[in-house]
């Protein structure tokens, strides 16, 4: 089966997001209030200028790249709004998350466009064309302007959409259709587009029987690279903008749906239609995603994780019991849900479990329910668990870790059993103390030091015990430690570390408390 894109463009993304909290979103249906043009500045070669218009502007005259004050000149009522990208850029990810009920390889294009892979999901749709018209014709009643072109190549499916007329090419019909396109329907840069238009090649038919060894001495590799893109010569994989799901299952409603029961009772008929899934492979989800598509355009995505694999449909379903709860205040289901998916984002190897004799699988493992229902309440970072570090300085040595896999818990010996080095402290500081101390130089150990405003005169010393920084971590020129351990007069013990190696690294080492034996 050949590759399908769908790419949609969105020529006034900025004025659509405007429009709709101005107008609402059946702003485009109603019709567009009389209003002056809409245009978007901002500041450009030190002066501001016109980057993005509405439609009523671009009938006036307007162009991209104009300053302000001609175009107010031209127009004296004009609304100007400044440019806001990562606003447009959030209504574009949105309009991503909106296109995941086609199909789930959604990929950005630049700021004001989208790659859809519906290969193998037209047939759900009715067919080519009807998807086309199904995602247009709901884009127009969300108030959002949308061109869209299906075809076997992304760069011809971005070259019509921009500047052709078709909506679905079929394959074999690519190079037709690109002949009378302009240059910059193949994505090149500006200057190469500039340079091809001045010496007369205009088109992209001129560019399909011209000889290709001099277009790439005089133009550069992308122009051939760009043109075999668009003619499905040259492959060009697209990078969905969020990760696959494993196993999905998914119930297109109706009747929009409100009650969070009947979600509830929704999402455990979706996991037994994933468990069924999970048993073919012998797997477990560790990682489950309930996508909810409110009616408005709306998309909600809720995560629960598993403490271990699991294809039971009612403890799945308890997991979302709990996540919907934690997130109550931030689900509004507005008017109501009209697509409900269950996702299985991670999966894990599952080895069958004996069950009793009255039939009820086994529930061994009191701690994984207890960690899969407080994560899904309170996030994943709500139990800590003590761990050991791959790291040879002692402040990162050891640390608290986010308790993911209970069976790596309980798999592995408490902290208490395991083989600590006899020679170091049973406290030691987060951050080491400065201390003043006397010693011989120059790796001498300490004669007497001051420590939080206390004089300590040293009986004992051992050391040094040299560990190097992590120069990955910290640089080529962080320092060495020279560790001593030290007991005063009065039998106290104490850890003590010098900075730096008297000559070679530093004129004058500096000496820090790092830890108490007792």
């Amino acid at each position: 089966m050949s590759q399908r894109i769908l790419s949609i463009h969105f020529p006034h993304l900025p004025a659509d997001r405007i429009a709709r909290i101005r107008w609402g979103a059946s702003w485009l249906s109603r019709g567009r209030p009389d209003h002056p043009p809409v245009v978007f500045a901002a500041k450009l070669d030190n002066a501001m200028r016109l980057v993005a218009l509405d439609t009523v502007a671009e009938r006036v005259g307007l162009k991209r790249g104009q300053g302000a004050a001609e175009a107010r000149a031209m127009c004296p009522s004009l609304d100007v709004i400044a440019f806001d990208p990562a606003a447009d850029q959030a209504f574009l990810e949105a309009l991503a998350d909106w296109c995941d009920r086609y199909t789930p390889l959604v990929a950005l294009d630049g700021k004001d466009g989208l790659f859809l892979d519906i290969t193998g999901c037209a047939h759900l749709h009715g067919g080519e064309k009807a998807l086309v018209s199904d995602v247009l014709s709901r884009l127009f009643s969300l108030g959002v302007e949308a061109r869209a072109t299906v075809s076997s190549a992304a760069g011809l499916s971005w070259a019509a959409t921009r500047y052709g007329d078709a909506d679905v090419i079929a394959p074999g019909d690519g190079d037709p259709l690109l002949a009378p396109l302009p240059v910059a329907a193949l994505r090149l840069p500006a200057e190469t587009a500039a340079a091809l238009e001045r010496v007369g090649l205009k088109q992209i038919g001129d560019l399909l029987e011209a000889p290709r060894a001099p277009l790439a001495r005089r133009f550069g590799s992308i122009l051939l690279l760009r043109l075999d893109q668009a003619r499905g010569l040259e492959e060009e994989p697209l990078s969905p903008r969020l990760p696959v799901p494993s196993f999905s299952a998914e119930r297109r409603l109706a009747e929009p749906l409100q009650d969070e029961e009947y979600i509830l009772e929704l999402t455990r008929h979706l996991a037994r239609d994933v468990r069924s899934s999970l048993e073919r492979h012998g797997e477990g989800g560790r990682l489950f995603e309930l996508l909810l598509f409110r009616v408005d355009g709306r998309v909600f995505r809720v995560r629960a994780h598993a403490a271990v694999p699991l294809n039971d449909a009612i403890r799945i379903a308890a997991l979302f019991r709990e996540r919907l709860q934690a997130v109550h205040d931030d689900l509004d289901a507005g008017y109501g849900f009209e697509i409900v998916r269950l996702s299985v984002l991670r999966s894990e190897r599952l080895d069958p479990a004996q069950q009793d004799f009255s039939g009820v699988p086994d529930e061994s493992q009191p701690l994984a329910a207890f960690v899969d229902k407080v994560s899904a309440r309170f996030g994943p970072d709500c139990l800590m668990q003590a761990t050991l570090m791959e790291s040879h300085l002692p402040e990162r040595a050891g640390g608290f870790a986010a308790v993911t896999d209970v069976a790596a818990i309980l798999g592995s010996p408490p902290l208490g059993e395991r083989a600590f080095p006899e020679n170091r402290p049973l406290r030691i500081f987060a951050h080491p103390e400065p201390v003043e101390a006397t010693a011989e130089v120059p790796e001498g150990a300490p004669r007497s030091f001051n420590w939080r405003k206390t004089r300590y005169r040293v009986a004992r010393a051992e050391g040094p015990e040299r560990v190097a920084a992590e120069w990955w971590i910290d640089g080529e020129g962080h320092p060495t430690r020279d560790y001593f351990r030290i007991e005063d007069q009065e039998g106290r013990r104490f850890w003590l570390f010098r900075e730096g190696l008297y000559g070679r690294e530093t004129a004058s080492p500096r000496w820090f408390m790092h830890g108490v034996f007792a």
